[in-house]
């Protein structure tokens, strides 16, 4: 299918042998042996045959390459598990880690077995239990043909020519499925929703469900730097690839047919699926509720897991085995237990010190027994839970100023938890200029008024035993999250409340744009993302809103590209009286 209008592309690097784990195309077949370790990890458990820059060919003609792992003895067939993004196909799971990640996000020496594609299943894991693992570089990357192009149609296409023709081959039984988290994870609501007939079970652990609203413009700010730095670092071919940048700027910052291909119909899809999602993402977590809320099959689950994402998909035994189970019970007709599995288990954030409580089943997200309950803003930096002030009064902060903001504090007088999804609802001003950019964040404070931060491993796998031991340069939010937040272009305030996915997380079409006049006051709905945190009495949650983004990013390089030139002057929160400002949390 043709793109929905002409795509603008940009130069990236040709591969080069030796970066990312490309080797060259070696269109080879090779058997490496059990108990070598052939990429100084682990040793392999078994013997895995592969085949590599093997060809399949999609609907225009164009040739995908892809990496084979699978068992040596043929005389049975057997299931494939497809992985698919641009970052190179084999080799790079580790050295990414390496390169990017402090502490090697806990995952302990002879952890992996240096096989595995950057976010996928190790093969050497699923190779042993008589799977094929197929590792694709994706249309324009690598060897393989065309430009690259991310996500949309297209992806979703190529994908499912891709899982047909490997169910196809001699020693595969005909089912496929697809696993991965991130943009392995993204992949799979695209190729998912065009109903590929071998396409038989998914597993979409972590992944956005609208490139726009999640990913490049959240509440209609750019915020495309991250993926221009991962692009340039990690995505390797000969063609080009598409340029968001470009793409945002021909679209004057709004939605249009281009970026509606970048949100797939996660309703079309129709076979076991099992979603993880975690509350420290800063880009996967309502995409994977959506996707829970959306797919149209009963056997579905979603785990909330507490560590970032490559931890989880690598570092933790119990959920590869769950994993195993779950393709055993879709892709073998296993009889097993995984239908056992509660289709929704939360996990509590404690923060501090204190591992999270994990794998709580709870009947549905947010939980039955939540209420939302509103807090106004109160002029003494309150949050109050007994209705606004009769009064008008005003709060301000520089919005240009990254450590300036306003702060509204409630404290627990008995043990409490808020799981669920928040909302601010606030009226605002600024006499600077005809629109502001305004984000939200929720932090926990301690007992003495403390902001504290939750690590997104276990503590029993890094060498700091407290966040204060934790270097300045190992501090980014892949390892510490600080809590969730929310963020909101007032001229992108409109809302579809048809389309919202719950009361509290408002759908903004994001197809014009409406000026807000310097000094008038507008109501802004600003959705938050998704928490489960746990306060002792004594302790507090706090609202800090601000004209910069309150993210601590991953990446040095991006440290200086953080910044919102777009807001001007002073913001001013208005509260009381006629502008009743408030948040709305999900007390249990």
């Amino acid at each position: 299918m043709p793109a929905p209008c002409q795509i603008a592309q940009k130069q990236i690097d040709p591969p080069s042998i030796g970066r990312n784990g490309y080797q060259g195309f070696l269109n080879k077949t090779e058997i490496l042996a059990k108990g070598s370790a052939p990429f100084n990890s682990r040793k392999l458990p078994c013997d895995i045959l592969v085949e590599h820059d093997v060809g399949l060919k999609v609907h225009d003609g164009a040739k995908i390459y892809v990496d084979i792992y699978r068992p040596v003895d043929e005389s049975r067939k057997v299931p494939a598990i497809f992985s698919w993004s641009p970052f190179g196909k084999k080799l790079n799971g580790l050295k990414f880690l390496r390169m990017m990640t402090p502490y090697n996000m806990g995952l302990k020496p002879n952890t992996l077995s240096g096989l595995e594609k950057f976010e996928a299943i190790d093969p050497a894991d699923f190779v042993l239990r008589g799977y094929a693992v197929i590792n694709a570089d994706t249309r324009g990357v690598g060897d393989s043909d065309g430009m690259c192009v991310i996500m949309g149609t297209q992806e979703g296409e190529d994908g499912y020519d891709c899982i047909e023709a490997i169910a196809a081959k001699p020693w595969c039984n005909g089912n496929v499925g697809m696993a991965g988290n991130s943009h392995l994870a993204i992949a799979q609501w695209f190729i998912g929703q065009l109903r590929p007939p071998s396409l038989k079970a998914i597993a979409p652990w972590e992944g956005c469900g609208d490139l726009f609203r999640e990913q490049f413009v959240r509440g209609g700010i750019y915020a495309g730097n991250f993926f221009d730095h991962i692009s340039q670092v990690m995505i390797q071919g000969y063609n080009g690839m598409e340029s968001f940048k470009e793409m945002y700027r021909r679209s004057g910052g709004v939605a249009n047919p281009y970026w509606e291909d970048k949100r797939p119909d996660i309703t079309k899809i129709n076979i076991p699926t099992y979603i993880t999602a975690s509350f420290s993402s800063a880009l996967h977590t309502m995409g994977s509720i959506r996707g829970f809320y959306d797919v149209d099959c009963p056997k579905k689950w979603i785990r909330f897991s507490p560590y970032q994402e490559w931890h989880d998909i690598w570092a933790v035994p119990k959920y590869t085995q769950e994993l195993l189970s779950f393709f055993d019970k879709y892709l073998k007709g296993i009889d097993n237990d995984w239908e056992l599995t509660p289709q929704i288990r939360m996990t509590t954030l404690r923060f501090g010190d204190q591992d999270a409580v994990v794998d709580e089943p709870i009947a549905s997200f947010p939980p039955p027994q939540v209420q939302d309950r509103q807090l106004f803003l109160l002029d003494n930096g309150v949050l109050n839970p007994n209705g606004s002030p009769s009064s008008t009064s005003v709060s301000t902060y520089n919005s240009e100023d990254g450590t300036s903001h306003a702060s509204f504090t409630y404290t627990f007088e008995n043990k409490s938890r808020l799981c669920g999804i928040p909302k601010a609802v606030l009226y605002m001003s600024c006499d600077a200029r005809d629109d502001l950019d305004v984000y939200v964040v929720i932090r926990k404070l301690d007992k003495n008024k403390k902001s504290v931060l939750a690590l997104n491993v276990p503590w029993d796998s890094i060498p700091p035993n407290s966040i204060e031991e934790i270097p300045e340069d190992k501090a980014t939010d892949l390892l510490l999250y600080m809590g969730p937040i929310g963020m909101l272009r007032a001229s992108h305030r409109e809302i579809d409340p048809s389309r919202s996915m719950h009361p509290n997380y408002p759908f903004h079409p994001h197809a014009r744009t409406q000026a807000v006049p310097a000094g008038e006051v507008v109501k802004l709905d600003i959705g938050i993302f998704a928490m489960s945190v746990e306060y002792e009495a004594g302790e507090s949650v706090q609202i800090q809103v601000s004209g910069q983004t309150p993210q601590i990013h991953s990446f040095k390089e991006l440290k200086d590209k953080l910044g919102n030139q777009d807001n001007k002057g002073s913001h001013k929160i208005h509260f009381g009286g006629e502008y009743p400002s408030h948040v709305i949390l999900p007390f249990v």
